[in-house]
């Protein structure tokens, strides 16, 4: 199940990662949020409806955010110590940006990936 979860955290990570990174690059040029299909990538959402505007830093974040889960997806199909942990400890992060930027696959992933990490305890215990 460790496996599981890191190659959901990948998904993830991979999914967001690269276009978050054309995103951020389109927005620090253009000044505007990038389309996809007609549709805004990283705009639009509750962000900015509760007043936080799409910004380089924002976005900046969420590479960010997405560069960590990669490496925690390495660390689960490692099965090293501390990787549930922090998989865990990186959901709130995950979850604020999913939602601010209403990306529900994000959260499809997480929910799966944290019921993947959560399945994996069952059989040992993590030090």
């Amino acid at each position: 199940m460790s496996r599981a979860a890191g190659g959901l955290a990948w998904a993830a990570g991979l999914g967001f990662g690269p276009l978050g990174v054309y995103g951020t690059i389109h927005l620090a040029k253009h000044g505007e949020v990038w389309q996809f299909m007609g549709l805004p990538t990283y705009g639009d959402g509750p962000f900015e409806r509760i007043g936080i505007p799409t910004s380089v830093p924002l976005c900046t974040g969420f590479v960010a955010v997405c560069a960590a889960e990669f490496m925690v997806g390495s660390m689960l199909w490692a099965s090293k110590p501390g990787a549930r942990r922090l998989s865990v400890g990186l959901l709130p992060l995950e979850l604020a940006y999913w939602v601010g930027f209403a990306l529900p696959g994000g959260l499809v992933l997480g929910v799966l990936r944290t019921a993947a990490v959560v399945a994996s305890v069952r059989g040992r215990s993590e030090p």
